[in-house]
């Protein structure tokens, strides 16, 4: 039996447990396959005798900006919102979404001139969520035990 689909809005506030990250605001984009993540100083260093990606992590709640090191990362390129072809780094992080636990994909990208550091795309929403563009934050409003109206 395919598991029913939960209904998000065209934004939410979400959680990187694995990034210390809480309340962050995110876009939903139907039009992005990939989903990315507001970071800056985002390169290779090498640690010993391996190489990992360094980079930090911009929290727009007014945290300071925060350096994580990953050695599990991909390459890949990625068409931006202008449609142009970049090469970005990409991790596996965890994402808490209407209190579940996703393993997802994130490219790291730097998104200062966007109002939303985090950007959630189809490949993160397929067979879990459908849109509907005329609510937002349900998934917060959920955390935090606000009334939710999906009429």
């Amino acid at each position: 039996m395919p598991k029913s689909k939960q209904l998000i809005g065209m934004t939410d506030i979400v959680d990187f447990p694995d990034l210390g990250l809480f309340d962050v605001q995110a876009k939903i984009d139907t039009g992005a396959f990939t989903s990315a993540l507001h970071c800056k100083k985002v390169k290779l260093v090498r640690v010993g005798l391996q190489t990992k990606l360094s980079f930090w992590v911009i929290d727009k709640t007014g945290q300071p900006a925060r350096k994580f090191y990953s050695h599990e990362f991909s390459e890949r390129m990625i068409r931006n919102s202008f449609g142009v072809s970049e090469k970005r780094y990409v991790i596996n992080t965890r994402i808490i979404l209407f209190g579940r636990t996703i393993k997802a994909e994130f490219t790291l990208a730097d998104r200062e001139r966007l109002k939303n550091p985090v950007l959630l795309g189809r490949k993160l929403l397929r067979n879990r969520f459908i849109v509907d563009v005329s609510q937002t934050n349900l998934s917060y409003q959920l955390k935090t035990g606000q009334h939710v109206d999906n009429q």
